[in-house]
């Protein structure tokens, strides 16, 4: 089914096409249409526009009036204070366009007219490193991101850039040479409890290694050499390292698959190219960059210099791309991802979902990448920052110890708050056991996701499961609870159907509820036109207030209304919870029929 042209863009169409009618001088100028508390949508264009012509805006405006044909689309409308047009949709309006958007499976959101491919670059865990709550942000947003823009028809490639490449290895790899049965398993199984046993075996084993290659390393000069000469090795390809090099990324691998199965997120093998994956390219790279002269050597080492990046002694801080000892830095992998992920994957935009910390960095990167012309006006690099997990001190999450809080951790508790929230109107509903626990699980890690992206990823926020697992207030268990009222509502309906009744006058609650839901399609092009996926939950909360509002106001099953009323409630009472549906899943997040 084609797209469903939303109410705004309709009445923008109507009113732009009368006020070229009136000023022709203006054709194509934007009536600048918002909503208002004043009438359902207001026009605040003309004022500016007299202006320019030296007409009165009054009477500029009562002429764009006369030429704005009402009683279909526009109920009503009228001309306000210095020129602005408030304006009125027709009920019967409101209702068809909601009837069109009800029969089509994408709810009649376009897709976007200038679709590409997006490279995202998020959930990057470091190898044989436990994760903790500090990736937790670049996994949720980065997943709301991918599905938001594949919704609105981009082609979307993820990419998981995993730290897989460094001197620390020597250490480990020359520890399991001499140790080669510390990474042996025992758990295998492909359900979700088998995933999550295996990665917490695959987690204790490198975290046993890590501590007692490290012991040795620092106690053991002898040892310490043959580490050192194992970097050598790695480096230079050596096929017995690079095999038990191999066996810490697959052990990691398990670990990293069983802590996004507890995220619910799905995460492919495919998808995940970590640093290693570039290193055929780092030379080429370098030449590159110096052969064009964007780079030069300095002191020894090959550095990108920027005027407006200065160090607290006033000299400019290059980025440094390849070290005085031939070693390579972050910098060299990066610039040579993004050859990659334009020249071979045919990105128009690359999304990093990296800690604002790193700001300056993908700065000097991006840059460079634009000075060595990998990146032009056909394709633009962006870093959607995001800010630190905070406790509810206000400062940066931590254990009582002082630790780096596990995700896991931060996970189980999360799910079992959520479960016994859901335990005490379990009898209520009827729950079984097993839907206890499944739903448990779908509101506690909805909580966290929600939590992080009801926020705008630029700002830090508190990480407070109370707050979180709330039935009140902006949370996802209120979002959730409201989709799971309204399948009640449905089912008690009966025999009666969800049918649109266009003749109908709507209630107050009704239009309101109406005119928000009409709204989904634009707030999504928004949302993933400016890398926001805060703007989703904003809406889904507004959304779910508003379905509560109209609910305590026009009863739906009891009181019984007029047959057609009740249809017509039914009818919005659907389209909300599917709306609700449509929209959590693009952030990650669960909706059980029955809470």
């Amino acid at each position: 089914m084609a797209s469903v042209p939303s109410l705004a863009s309709s009445v923008h169409q109507r009113v732009a096409d009368a006020l070229a009618s009136a000023l022709p001088e203006a054709g194509g100028a934007d009536p600048l249409l918002r909503r208002s508390d004043r009438a359902d949508f207001q026009a605040n264009g003309i004022l500016a526009l007299a202006k320019k012509a030296k007409a009165n805006p009054r009477e500029l405006a009562a002429t764009v009036v006369e030429a704005i044909p009402t009683g279909d689309l526009i109920e009503e409308i009228e001309v306000s204070g210095p020129g602005f047009l408030n304006i009125t949709i027709s009920d019967r309006a409101i209702v068809e366009t909601l009837a069109a958007r009800a029969g089509d499976d994408r709810l009649g959101v376009p897709y976007a007219a200038n679709a590409g491919t997006t490279v995202i670059d998020y959930a990057q865990p470091n190898v044989a490193k436990e994760m903790h709550v500090g990736h937790l942000r670049s996994a949720v947003i980065g997943a709301a991101m991918v599905e938001i823009l594949e919704f609105t028809g981009e082609k979307v490639i993820r990419r998981h850039h995993i730290g897989d490449w460094g001197t620390q290895f020597g250490m480990l790899i020359q520890y399991l040479v001499e140790h080669p049965h510390e990474l042996d398993h025992k758990a295998d199984g492909g359900s979700a409890e088998d995933i999550e046993v295996s990665g917490e075996e695959a987690m204790s084993n490198l975290n046993r290694l890590y501590k007692a290659s490290r012991a040795l390393f620092d106690s053991d000069e002898e040892f310490k050499t043959r580490a050192r000469a194992r970097v050598v090795d790695l480096q230079a390809g050596d096929a017995e390292t690079l095999a038990m090099w191999q066996r810490f990324v697959d052990e990691s691998k398990i670990y990293f698959y069983s802590v996004f199965n507890k995220l619910d997120m799905d995460i492919q093998d495919p998808d995940v190219v970590g640093e290693s994956g570039y290193n055929d390219m780092l030379v080429e790279t370098c030449k590159l960059l110096e052969d064009s002269g964007v780079a030069v050597r300095s002191n020894g080492a090959l550095c990108v210099f920027f005027d407006e990046y200065k160090g607290p002694d006033g000299n400019p801080t290059p980025l440094i791309v390849q070290k005085s000892d031939g070693g390579f830095g972050y910098a060299a992998t990066d610039l040579s991802a993004i050859r990659d992920r334009v020249g071979n994957l045919k990105a128009d935009t690359l999304i990093y979902v990296v800690d604002a910390r790193q700001s300056l960095h993908f700065k000097m990167v991006f840059e460079t990448a634009r000075r060595a012309g990998w990146l032009n006006d056909g394709v633009k690099a962006v870093q959607l920052a995001f800010g630190t997990v905070l406790g509810k001190d206000g400062k940066p999450f931590k254990t009582r110890e002082g630790e780096t809080v596990r995700l896991v951790d931060l996970l189980d508790e999360a799910v079992e708050r959520a479960t016994s929230v859901v335990r005490e109107k379990a009898e209520k509903v009827g729950l079984s056991e097993q839907e206890i626990v499944e739903n448990g699980r779908y509101v506690g890690i909805g909580a966290v996701k929600y939590a992080d992206l009801s926020t705008s990823a630029a700002r830090d926020y508190k990480f407070d499961l109370d707050q979180m697992v709330s039935l009140n207030g902006d949370t996802s268990v209120y979002l959730q609870y409201a989709y799971a009222r309204i399948k009640s509502i449905l089912r008690r309906a009966g025999d009666r159907e969800p049918i649109a009744h266009p003749e109908l006058e709507l209630a107050p609650a009704e239009r309101a509820l109406g005119l928000h839901l009409d709204h989904f399609g634009e707030l999504i092009a928004e949302a993933a036109a400016e890398h926001a996926p805060h703007k989703v939950a904003a809406y889904l909360y507004q959304l779910s207030s508003l379905f509560t509002t109209f609910y305590d106001q026009c009863p739906v099953v009891k009181p019984e209304p007029e047959l057609v009323v009740g249809e017509n409630r039914l009818f919005l009472c659907d389209l909300t919870a599917r709306t609700l549906a449509k929209g959590m899943s693009l952030l990650g997040i669960r909706t059980p029929e029955r809470l």
